[in-house]
């Protein structure tokens, strides 16, 4: 009977984790499409203020019991200034000065980050083996954006460093919130990191409009069926969704293992341009798709034989 309720357990927890591959996998046709009506910064404002009204339901029907003070706060900040804050803010900036190819090959790094971050700082145990997988998911991501882009002229500084960050800032949440889930459950965490990007987000956006004198730019891209759409899925499911599933898989499972699954985004993305926007599928596709599943796969359960 335990071992069951075991396996449903970890079975709930690869779920999620799955999950948030998905969302976020096809969070890049979204953010593509969310583009085109306005600049980075109020599509940031945008996808956090929709994260916000999504959270204010349950909390004003108190659905959600929230038990916040000064010093919890104090805790979580951090926490949200390197997710989703300085995560996003940092990928936003850096596609404008790089290329999407550039971006998947930087971003992959992530997982790898992670890794010697939670090994330093978290002391996590982690097998030749299950370092090896890490690896061979990360080359899956390099091998399909390597094929992908033509040419790989890292001309400007700017994105190249930009998107480091971001990875860095996955990496340094991903630790981090290892540790404070012990503390928070993960709505909490979740609900506090969307208000402080909501507030930080459209306060950076509507100053740079107040300044400019440009604030009724500001609600032009509403005009737009396709922009709200794109809103509600970046804000909702992106941002809210996932920041509620991260937050609940690492209460359950090393920041490492977690990790490797942003890198099965890659593989959904690639599924999303196939359908979506009618794009050819190449060899080099199913071969680093299977690279980064592999990748996954070996990470989460080659740890077994070692314990």
């Amino acid at each position: 009977m335990e071992e069951n309720t075991k396996n449903d357990n970890k079975r709930m927890v690869y779920g999620a984790a799955t999950l948030y591959a998905v969302i976020t996998g096809l969070s890049f046709l979204f953010g593509k499409i969310g583009l085109q009506s306005t600049s980075p910064l109020d599509l940031l404002a945008y996808r956090f203020t929709a994260s916000f009204v999504g959270i204010l339901i349950p909390t004003l029907f108190k659905w959600v019991p929230l038990d916040y003070n000064k010093e919890k706060i104090l805790k979580i900040l951090p926490l949200a200034l390197l997710y989703p804050l300085l995560f996003f803010g940092f990928q936003t900036f850096g596609l404008q000065y790089a290329s999407s190819s550039e971006a998947g090959i930087l971003l992959a790094a992530a997982p790898v980050f992670t890794l010697i971050l939670a090994t330093y700082f978290l002391k996590e145990k982690t097998t030749f083996l299950q370092k090896l997988s890490i690896l061979i998911s990360v080359l899956g991501v390099i091998y399909i954006t390597a094929k992908k882009g033509s040419s790989f002229e890292f001309n400007n500084v700017k994105g190249i460093v930009f998107l480091v960050l971001s990875a860095l800032s996955f990496s340094g949440y991903s630790v981090m919130a290892r540790g404070l889930t012990k503390d928070f459950s993960s709505v909490e965490l979740s609900y506090m990191m969307t208000i402080i990007s909501f507030i930080c987000f459209n306060t950076a956006s509507l100053g740079k409009h107040l300044i400019n004198g440009t604030l009724s730019a500001y609600l032009i891209p509403l005009k737009d069926f396709s922009f709200i759409l794109a809103i509600l899925y970046l804000g909702i499911l992106s941002s809210l969704v996932t920041s509620l599933l991260t937050n609940y898989v690492l209460s359950k499972i090393e920041a490492s293992k977690m990790s490797v699954f942003s890198n099965l985004g890659t593989v959904i993305s690639i599924v999303a341009g196939v359908i979506f926007l009618k794009e050819e599928i190449f060899y080099y596709h199913i071969i680093g798709s299977i690279l980064i599943v592999g990748g996954v796969v070996g990470t989460n359960f080659l740890y077994k034989k070692h314990h």
